[in-house]
This record gives structure tokens, C-alpha cells and sequence, in this order.
């Protein structure tokens, strides 16, 4: 098969085509023929040396694929309710950046009626990360307030159109009034200019002084102290990335005070049963708003992952710009 491999780390051209053995499904596993593969910020650390491949994973970048069942344990199959020939998307720990790819049976979703492999291939990464972290550590509940850092990466799209389904009220920063304006259309109810403003005092304003129940963060570093600031009594603050630092100071009377919980996750090493339930969750509860349309998908941009010039190199260089308002997706 071929696939993208990262030849040394370093900037987006170490990501090369290459050919590779095909792979073989084991016991509770499923192989897919990958029709497109998402891209999202934890390959970019890999790729870059900041984000060790987990033990028995593949050393292909990629965590989210979309396509058709070529194979797989009978038994899992079944149980599953899948078959061969069937089109589905699958979280991964690894390997997706290629032709052919092995994923857990109870890591796959049906692709939502309706949608292409390439709309399929924007969910798993992003809607697992989100239901984890939001709705399973953050607990947000209907009538909440959700605060999210970065409204419009993969993850902050996700969260806004989840969470507003879900009856939450949603708060999005965002780098730009075009950004800001893109996440109210997404269904956001208000959008802060985090280069114009400070979206901390912005969200005391909005809340009435209240402040925000569930806090999304994918910055930390001196985010931390403001996000405490501008919380709910009983809030939830949620770390899932540290793209700001990972050295906070901030003042912890307030956490004592207002009952705060600081929490975070990594989904990429937990194990196949952790993720399986979650995937359980979003076919039971986020899987009818996609086929609905209450949730939709937002690609920024595909690319070809073996074109010419390297079509992951050029997804890699366009998540690092931080250009992009939605996903972007390889092509096979």
C-alpha cells in the first residue's frame, strides 16, 4: 500500500510517500481501504518529535480515517452490526495516513447517512475528544454556559455545534472578527476577539457576572489564571492541549472558593474499551443531530496525500498557519 511516513522530524517536508506492507486485522479488529484520512494538531507534534507514537501503534502519522470494510474478526463484525463492504470511519492510534488501515471494531462508526468519506473522515478525532472531555469530564448539561478556546479548529467547530444542540450556551474566541463571525454562524452565541479583547472579562460581562460553567482549553499556559477568573461557581476547567505552555500561574483561593475542578485528558493511549464506549455515547446521542443536520461538517481544505508536491506536507504547512476554519482531509 502507499502511505505518508514521517522520515526524520522536523518541518512538513520530512512527510514523504512511501510503500508499505499492507496490513492484516487481527482479533477484534476490522481493515479499512482508506478513502480519506483527517488531519488534526496532534500529527503535527508527531511529526515534529513532541508526540510519542504509543506502544504497538503504527509509526504512521494519522487518527481518524474514513472508508470501506475490506476484512476483519467475524465475531466483532457482527457484534458491531457491520459487514464487509460496509463505509465506516474509525478513531486510530495511529497509521492513517495511508491506503490501508487497521482500526478496533468498537473504535468504528457507520459513516451518517448522507455524508462522503471525506465529511466522515473530519468526525472521529475530533467528536471523540469532544464528548470525552466536554460532555464526560467538563459534564455539561443543558441551560450550562460552555466556554471554548480557538472556536474555529477542528475541535472548537465540533464543540460549538455539539453543545448548542445540546442546549448549552455557547462563548467561542477566536483570533479574528472573520473567525468570530464564522463561529455565531456555526451556532455559537458569542464570539471574543481574543486579539482585540480580553475573553475573560468579556465572559463575566455575558454571563452577568455569573461567569462560565465549562471551560474548553486548548492554550493553558497563562490562559489558566483568567479562565479561573472568569468561572462559575462548581465550573469546569478541561485542558486538552497546551499550545500556550504548559507552566500556569494562577490563584488558587479562587479554585477554593468557587469550587472549581482543573482536569485534562490525552485519548490518543487509552485503551480500545475507553474508546469504545465513547463511541457507543456519540452513535447513541451525536450520531442522529449528523444525520439530521443539526451537526454538519466543516472542511477547509483537502489535499491529495500522495500528490505532487506532497499533499500532507501542504495539509501540515496549512494547520500550522492557523488559517483554517474547520478540518482538513487527505485524499486517496
Amino acid at each position: 500500500m502507499k502511505a505518508i511516513e514521517i522520515t526524520s522530524y522536523g518541518a512538513p517536508e520530512v512527510l514523504r510517500a512511501v510503500e508499505r506492507p499492507d496490513p492484516v486485522a487481527g482479533v477484534g479488529e476490522l481493515l479499512i481501504r482508506v478513502a480519506a484520512s483527517g488531519v488534526n494538531r496532534p500529527d503535527v507534534l508527531q511529526r515534529k518529535g513532541h508526540y510519542p507514537v504509543p506502544p504497538g501503534a503504527s509509526d504512521l502519522p494519522g487518527l481518524e480515517v474514513a472508508g470501506e470494510i475490506v476484512s476483519g474478526d467475524a465475531a466483532a463484525l457482527a457484534e458491531a452490526g457491520f459487514k464487509i463492504g460496509d463505509r465506516v470511519c474509525a478513531l486510530i492510534s495511529g497509521g492513517g495516513y495511508a491506503q490501508l488501515c487497521v482500526a478496533p471494531v468498537a473504535q468504528c462508526l457507520p459513516v451518517p447517512k448522507g455524508w462522503s468519506d471525506i465529511e466522515a473522515a473530519s468526525l472521529p478525532e475530533t467528536f471523540f475528544t469532544v464528548w470525552s472531555n466536554v460532555f464526560d469530564r467538563g459534564r455539561l448539561q443543558k441551560g450550562e454556559t460552555l466556554l471554548i478556546q480557538g472556536g474555529t479548529s477542528g475541535i472548537g467547530v465540533t464543540a460549538i455545534q455539539i453543545a448548542k444542540a445540546l442546549g448549552a450556551t455557547v462563548v467561542a474566541t477566536a483570533g479574528s472578527d472573520d473567525k468570530c463571525e464564522a463561529c455565531r454562524k456555526l451556532g455559537a452565541d458569542h464570539a471574543i476577539n481574543y486579539r482585540t479583547s480580553d475573553f475573560a472579562e468579556e465572559a463575566k460581562k455575558l454571563t452577568g457576572g455569573k461567569g462560565v460553567d465549562v471551560v474548553l482549553d486548548m492554550v493553558a499556559g497563562d490562559y489558566v489564571a483568567r479562565e479561573i477568573e472568569c468561572m462559575a461557581e462548581d465550573g469546569r476547567l478541561v485542558i486538552i492541549a497546551v499550545q500556550g505552555g504548559v507552566k500556569s500561574d494562577f490563584n488558587a483561593g479562587l479554585v477554593l472558593r468557587k469550587r472549581l475542578v482543573i482536569t485534562g485528558s490525552t485519548l490518543r493511549p487509552r485503551p480500545v474499551a475507553f474508546k469504545g464506549a465513547i463511541a457507543k455515547a456519540l452513535r447513541e446521542k451525536v450520531w442522529p443531530l449528523l444525520e439530521s443536520g443539526a451537526v454538519k461538517p466543516v472542511i477547509h481544505s483537502t489535499f491529495a496525500a500522495d500528490g505532487e508536491p506532497s499533499g500532507a506536507a501542504q495539509a501540515h504547512a496549512l494547520m500550522e498557519s492557523n488559517q483554517h476554519i474547520g478540518k482538513i482531509v487527505l485524499t486517496w
